[in-house]
């Protein structure tokens, strides 16, 4: 004689699959997100499965809603250093600092060029500076 089951709600089955399909998806997001060099792997990570019974007033039915959550690592920020100013006008003027230091200059990997420490070709900034002299010498009339 083969015992009958009292709980017949196998999640696998229910909603024609429904709720496997989700159960997969999330696993598959979650392995995407460990597999991520962009995040951190020691983080936890969450599969989260959510039953909701609604009864109806003779209780002798319920509507069922699965819900299927994940929590995913975020990604690892990534630093930098910004600075700021303002030129001679006021205005303010952002830009990366890419030397490591400020005012020091370094060669740019990319293109071996000699570079100031938020990435200007040393060249330009050169060009710009001779055209800017002063001569303190030179009588005004």
């Amino acid at each position: 004689m083969s015992k009958k089951k009292v709980i017949n709600f196998d999640l696998s089955k229910i909603a024609e699959g429904g709720v496997q399909v989700k159960l997969n998806r999330a696993l598959k997001q979650v392995a995407d997100n460990i597999l991520d060099p962009n995040t951190d792997p020691t983080k936890k990570r969450k599969v989260q499965v959510n039953i909701t019974l609604v009864p109806n007033e003779k209780r002798n039915a319920s509507d069922v809603t699965v819900e299927v959550k994940t929590t995913l690592a975020p990604e690892i920020g990534v630093p930098t250093t910004m600075l700021l100013g303002r030129d001679s006008k006021g205005a303010v003027h952002v830009n990366e600092l890419k030397s490591g230091v400020k005012g020091q200059t370094y060669i740019d990997p990319d293109d071996g060029k000699a570079k100031t420490d938020t990435g200007e070709p040393i060249e330009e900034v050169e060009k710009e500076e001779k055209r800017k002299v002063i001569d303190l010498q030179k009588k005004e009339n």
